[in-house]
């Protein structure tokens, strides 16, 4: 009975439908537009600016002074679009290749960020660095109404530019020849993508964090591409698992002492991943059954 009046108590709180709601939301969205560049092969590029926006939380707060969301979203923005920037360039101008420009941006934009932290929490000259951890892996508890209006307002924007270009999106990933023999821009629309979802990494920093907010965006897709082949189908259990794992994984974090919000709703996303890779339409258990029956014929 305790427990039932406990679970009552969280869910009609105030904080915990605060931090819920930005969670859900900004985990509908990272699923459906993460989709996009899991499908095109591209998820590792989010995890390399997902790391590169740290450091610019950091720079953010270093000239504004004050840790307000949107400066500090901003700055995490704008590294992130300069990330992706050093991306394009090592791998165009120089023999290495993609996944060694990956590694080598992450790790120097992350050693950037661990360093300037390591300065700006030992310089008497900057206040307020209490919290600023809390971008490594994320603490939705202190998520105030103005960070859940500003992940509303990236999600509906990210969306909407999703829902406009729909059509073209769907060619340009399944058929990108096609796609340009009808004049649809690939790079506009990758720009497009990436743009996307670099917008979603920089307001979902503060939920769970930098080094976590790529599997927001990889995980779900996965779900998704488990259970169904069709484009749309995908979509749809991408940010249904998104947001039922931002709510359950708030949930244990609000419920539970000392519990990271980031790690918590990653978890639970791992769980469904695993129990998708068992039970799903072509999970393990399922392709093996299949082989078992025709083995018998």
């Amino acid at each position: 009975m305790r427990r039932v009046v406990r679970m009552i108590d969280i869910l009609t709180s105030y904080t915990f439908i605060i931090v819920a709601l930005g969670t859900v939301i900004l985990g509908i969205a990272s699923g459906i537009i993460g989709t996009v560049s899991v499908i095109k092969g591209q998820s590792l590029i989010g995890d390399a600016v997902g790391h590169a926006t740290f450091p610019g939380v950091v720079l953010a707060f270093m000239l504004v002074g004050t840790r307000e969301t949107l400066a500090l979203a901003l700055g995490a923005l704008l590294l992130g679009i300069v990330a992706f920037f050093f991306i394009q360039v090592i791998t165009e101008h120089s023999r290495i290749t993609l996944d060694g420009a990956l590694a080598l941006v992450l790790s120097s934009f992350f050693g950037l960020g661990m360093a300037l932290m390591s300065f700006v929490q030992g310089n008497p000259d900057f206040d307020g660095t209490q919290g600023l951890s809390d971008y490594i892996f994320g603490q939705a508890a202190y998520m105030l109404r103005s960070d859940v209006y500003l992940i509303l307002v990236a999600s509906i924007i990210s969306l909407m530019i999703f829902i406009i270009f729909y059509s073209q999106l769907k060619i340009y990933v399944f058929d990108p020849v096609y796609s340009r023999s009808i004049g649809i821009s690939n790079k506009m629309m990758n720009f497009m993508i990436l743009a996307i979802t670099i917008t979603l990494i920089a307001v979902g920093l503060k939920a769970v964090g930098a080094i976590l907010i790529v599997n927001l965006l990889i995980a779900p897709a996965v779900i998704g591409q488990l259970w169904s082949n069709r484009f749309s189908h995908v979509l749809a259990i991408a940010g249904i698992a998104g947001a039922v794992s931002a709510f359950t994984g708030t949930y244990i974090s609000t419920a539970g002492n000392n519990i990271a919000t980031g790690p918590a709703i990653i978890l639970v996303l791992s769980t469904m991943v695993l129990l998708s890779l068992l039970f799903a339409r072509k999970g393990l258990l399922r392709r093996s059954m299949l082989k078992k029956k025709a083995g018998e014929y």
